[in-house]
């Protein structure tokens, strides 16, 4: 493995082995992501009968609901983007077929909410969630 040593602005090394960077001691790279690929492909929900298509719209309408809640309930992105990697991880282990989505993503926001050190008191999540859920029914 050839290594290059590169010296950046804040005199921390940074190294680069074959196109992959090095940050201290962590490797950067498509190959070390924390999900291996037969979990990607083969998700609980798959194996009830839910195709590829159906789980990746309801992921994004999920998602799309968390953002939408945060956004009302003034949560700072990052809380949001949590509660999103939150829904996604949970799915990873549980199907989609068992688990109402709309449950899970509010669920998901109030508990990144906490994590994010911007708590909402569950009532407003709550409120928050049967007004998305009057708009979206109102189209």
């Amino acid at each position: 493995m050839a290594a290059t040593a590169v010296k950046t602005v804040d005199s921390t090394p940074t190294i680069t082995l074959n196109q992959q960077q090095v940050y201290g001691r962590v490797i950067l790279s498509l190959e070390n992501c924390l999900l291996p690929q037969e979990r990607l492909e083969s998700t609980p929900s798959a194996q009830d009968g839910l195709d590829a298509e159906s789980e990746t719209e309801l992921r994004v309408l999920g998602c799309e609901m968390i953002q939408t809640a945060g956004i009302l309930l003034k949560l700072p992105q990052v809380a949001m983007a949590t509660g999103q990697v939150l829904f996604h991880r949970f799915y990873y282990s549980k199907s989609l077929v068992r688990y109402n989505y709309e449950v899970l993503a509010m669920g998901c926001i109030c508990l990144a909410s906490k994590i994010e050190e911007a708590p909402r008191r569950v009532r407003d999540v709550v409120n928050v969630f049967h007004y998305i859920k009057q708009l979206r029914n109102s189209k």
